[in-house]
Formats: structure tokens, sequence, C-alpha cells
């Protein structure tokens, strides 16, 4: 546990893996109401230690994102604290109309979707949360997925799995959206924060650099994705074997982070289905 603050903690989940890094950063806000965001998976260790850390202070239990790494161990530390878990939504909840239409193949994001998940309380786009002695607002950050939400307090933001430090993050449609994405890096860059904290790996310190190669980086994937098709129709699984460089576990992430760049392109108009629009559809450049 380490806290680059008095009045923040950080406890690490037991849940390393190449999707999650070395695990779940749970932060624990405040002093005398404590404010949990992302209270990881289930697992009574972790929980126990946020209860313990928490000195029977827990007031409120923040979710950026219904994805079972930080969502899954939120009713159980609901009913050992009675704290309300606040989130945007259910685990389908703001998705795009093109990801909506999306047919079959609803994959979620990598870590798993958490269709059980429901919150006590709503929150939308500018929502302020307080307690005794912090502040947060609720920011709208779909990307990663459609219901995410990041939370600016101060010149911090708890950026969840929008922005990390060590890897770039996985956008699997329909619950992620490349074009929502990239409108969130954007908005993240205008709000100018000091310092991200993300949900997984160590906090950034240089958020304008970060969130600029981040951007970069789809840039040259889009270009590598619209360089492969030139040679004929692909799909998306076919055109991740082409482009990334991988082991053989990574390849279905990998395949989903191509799909959502050939939705994105498919909205601007530069790519199309050969058929449906479904997730192991072949794409022409048009």
């Amino acid at each position: 546990m380490n806290g680059p603050t008095k009045d923040l903690l950080r406890i690490l989940a037991p849940n390393p893996s190449p999707l999650t890094g070395p695990g779940t950063n749970t932060f624990l806000l405040g002093r005398e109401q404590v404010a949990v965001i992302d209270p990881g998976p289930d697992d009574p260790g972790h929980l126990a230690a946020i209860r313990e850390a928490g000195r029977g202070r827990i007031s409120h239990i923040l979710v950026t994102h219904a994805h079972r790494d930080h969502s899954a161990g939120a009713p159980a530390l609901a009913r050992m604290t009675g704290a309300p878990v606040l989130a945007f939504g259910d685990a389908l909840a703001g998705r795009s109309p093109l990801m909506r239409r999306l047919a079959g193949g609803a994959t979620g994001g990598g870590e798993g979707l958490d269709l059980s998940f429901a919150p006590d309380i709503a929150l939308r786009d500018g929502d302020v949360v307080e307690g005794s002695d912090w502040r947060l607002t609720a920011l709208h950050t779909p990307g990663h997925s459609g219901g995410h939400l990041a939370f600016l307090w101060g010149e911090r933001i708890f950026c969840g799995d929008v922005v990390m430090g060590w890897s770039s993050t996985i956008i699997s449609p329909p619950d992620g959206d490349l074009a929502d994405y990239l409108r969130t890096l954007d908005r993240l860059a205008q709000i100018g924060p000091g310092r991200l904290l993300p949900a997984h790996g160590d906090p950034i310190a240089d958020p304008p650099g970060r969130l600029a190669e981040l951007a970069a980086h789809r840039r040259q994937r889009t270009a590598q994705i619209l360089a492969a098709l030139r040679d004929g129709p692909a799909d998306a699984g076919t055109l991740a074997r082409r482009i990334y460089d991988v082991p053989p576990a990574l390849l279905p992430a990998a395949a989903r982070n191509v799909l959502a760049h050939l939705l994105a392109l498919t909205e601007l108009g530069a790519v199309a289905p050969s058929g449906d629009l479904h997730p192991d559809a072949e794409f022409l450049i048009l």
C-alpha cells in the first residue's frame, strides 16, 4: 500500500495479468469520509484490506466502469460498509448507436463484462460527489467502455482504464468504441490535468505527453490497417495476425482492437463491410 498524499491511499489487488498489468489499483480518498474508487475484483483478501484501510469511514464506492476487475468487488464491499455504489450505469450503458447495431460477438473489454453490476446511484457527466474533505467531478470518458467514468480531483484525474502508462488501452467493440476513445483523449488533453491516476500501473506525471503518444499510436495503427487492406478484403482476425507481433494468447485482444479501427473507419466512410456489419465481417477499402 502507498499514498501520494496524506488524503490518498492505493491498494493493489492481487490480479496481475497481461491485460491488468500489476493488478487493479483501488484508491481510497479522504480521512473523515472515505471514497473508494474501483474496489476491484471480488477477492476476499483484497476487500478485507480495503475495509481495514477505510477504518469504518467508507462513505462512497465509485466504479469507473463495469468490468469485473473493477466492479465485481463492489456489492460485497457495499454490504460490508453500508456505502452506496456510484457509476454511470450497468455494463451495457453508454454504447453508441453503431455499437448497439453491431450484431453478435459482444466480447466486452477483455477483462470480462460484469453483467450483474448495477449501481445504487447513476452518475452523469459533470455530477459532483463530495465528502467532508474531498470533492470529485464525474467525467464521462467513453472509449474503453461506453459507460466509463473518470473522476476529477483538483489537478488530478482518476482515469480508470482510459489512459495507462505501461500499455495502450484495449478497445473491444461493441463495449469499446475507438471514435469515442479519441474524443476522450482530446477532452482530457483540454482539461490539462497535472497527473493521471490510472486503475492499472503507476501514476502518469506527464499527461500531455502520454495523451499525445496514445493518439499517435492509434493513427499509426489505422495507417497499418489501411495499408493491409490494399491487398484485398480481410476480417479483423486476419489483419491482426498480419499487423501485430504478440504472443498467440493476445491475438484475440489484438483482433478486437483492429475491429475498433475498422468500425471507426466505417463511420468515416473509408472502409465498409462486405456484408452485414458483424465482428467477423470482411472489410474493404472504398
